[in-house]
């Protein structure tokens, strides 16, 4: 029968099917061929043993997750403020790999969000907010969930877990306080689980995303980079040299376009760091 991994610990995998949960354990085979079924896996399940695993639409590696619809931000205005070239970088593998990125901000009595609405809903990205004192905005989440295979991930002490409790107070999940010391909380997510709503869509909480290494998720080319952010490729304008990288170039629509304020200038400087850096990457 079919089903999808909901857990996967050590080896063991929960699977939800059509005629319950099941516990199972893989074909060793898999091993052999360097696949490790996990979380978000569409699988095929015969007497508790899984026997195939069904071509993925994406996979993140850290942590193991596959076939994400969307991928939630959960960030604070402060305590801690986002680190915004962090985010480009996972904004842009969203893009690659065809997950819709979500921003989410929290902690909205110590600072605006506005700011950083402009930037990021300017930039074609859907931006939440968070503010418990309005049961509309946490219901706004809830309802972009519905009939998704979703993951939160967020620096820690943004006040993730909070929210997803928020979103379903079944889930119960662990809560931390930040250290006044380090300025950051603690870790409190440990397994990558889906956890099933009300409503039947589907989310993940996952280790903030502080840890995670871009790279880890997908090396992107230099040629392939400004597709990943959707306000340059939305450009129309040509640029005088066709294969223009929109750096220093005489001629460069993408570079009029952020002197015109067209395009976000944090943006556009998030880009350049990661072009440099994807051109400096040594290919084998």
């Amino acid at each position: 029968m079919d089903g999808l991994i909901v857990k996967a610990v050590g080896g063991l995998y929960t699977v939800e099917s059509p005629s319950g949960v099941l516990q199972c354990k893989a074909r060793g085979i898999f091993r052999k061929q360097g696949i490790s079924p996990c979380t978000g896996d569409r699988v095929t399940v015969e007497d508790d043993v899984i026997t195939e695993i069904r071509p993925r639409k994406n996979l993140l590696i850290r942590p193991p997750l596959a076939n994400l619809d969307q991928l939630m931000f959960v960030l604070s205005v402060r305590e801690p403020a986002p680190n915004l070239l962090l985010l480009d970088r996972f904004l842009a593998v969203c893009v690659y790999k065809e997950i819709q990125p979500v921003l989410i901000f929290t902690k909205l009595d110590l600072a605006a969000a506005d700011r950083y609405s402009e930037i990021y809903r300017g930039s074609g990205f859907p931006v939440l907010y968070a503010d418990y004192q309005d049961p509309d905005s946490i219901q706004a989440v809830y309802a972009m969930l519905e009939g998704k295979i979703s993951a939160f991930t967020g620096n820690s002490g943004v006040g993730k877990s909070t929210l997803l409790n928020a979103l379903d107070d079944r889930l119960q999940i662990e809560t931390a306080h930040i250290s006044k010391k380090l300025g950051r909380g603690r870790h409190t997510t440990r397994d990558t689980v889906l956890y099933t709503l009300p409503h039947g869509g589907k989310i993940a909480d996952t280790p903030g995303f502080s840890t995670f290494e871009t790279d880890a998720y997908a090396q992107i080319a230099p040629d392939e980079l400004a597709d990943c952010f959707p306000e340059i490729s939305a450009v129309t304008a040509p640029c005088r040299y066709a294969d223009c990288r929109h750096l220093k170039e005489p001629g460069c629509a993408v570079r009029q376009a952020v002197a015109d304020g067209e395009i976000e200038k944090l943006r556009y400087e998030s880009y350049t760091v990661m072009l440099q850096e994807a051109m400096a990457r040594k290919t084998y």
